[in-house]
């Protein structure tokens, strides 16, 4: 069934609007907006990326790299208390979280060609280009008897 349409938008396309715009929809930690951005870039030797990781430790990341595909995770426990000066509970935050991230890199990396580097919550890696060898063709002989 179709809507009428008044001033060029239908009401069933603008039923909804004001709900998906609320702002319960987006994540309530600023910082989670903002969480694993990358830039890639291309140079004639290889590729630098470069994650942002803010409020992480070097500790909370780590990289993997398995069957061509390059993976980076990290994770991060939060927990502030306050008490008063009696010792009473007044507030109580907790935060636990993990993300992650797949790059293709090819089959020819391997973990040894890659360089890792985090600084100031930015995670930079290195990774060179390598050319895939072309597979050597081997000729098999069949025995043959008499």
């Amino acid at each position: 069934m179709l809507a009428p349409s008044i001033f060029g938008r239908s009401f069933v396309d603008s039923m909804f609007d004001d709900f998906f715009e609320a702002p319960f929809w987006e994540t309530s930690r600023p910082a989670a907006r903002s969480m694993m951005n990358t830039d890639i870039t291309e140079s004639k030797d290889g590729y630098q990326i470069e994650m942002d990781l803010p409020g992480f430790a070097k500790e909370d990341v780590s990289a993997a790299l398995k069957d061509g595909y390059l993976t980076i995770a990290a994770s991060h426990n939060a927990d502030n208390e306050e008490k008063d000066s009696e010792g009473k509970l007044i507030r109580r935050e907790r935060y636990q979280g993990t993300c992650q991230r797949s790059f293709y890199v090819g089959e020819e990396i391997t973990e040894e060609d890659i360089k890792a580097k985090f600084k100031d919550g930015v995670l930079t890696l290195l990774i060179p280009k390598k050319e895939k060898q072309p597979e050597v063709e081997e000729k098999k002989y069949i025995a043959i008897e008499g």
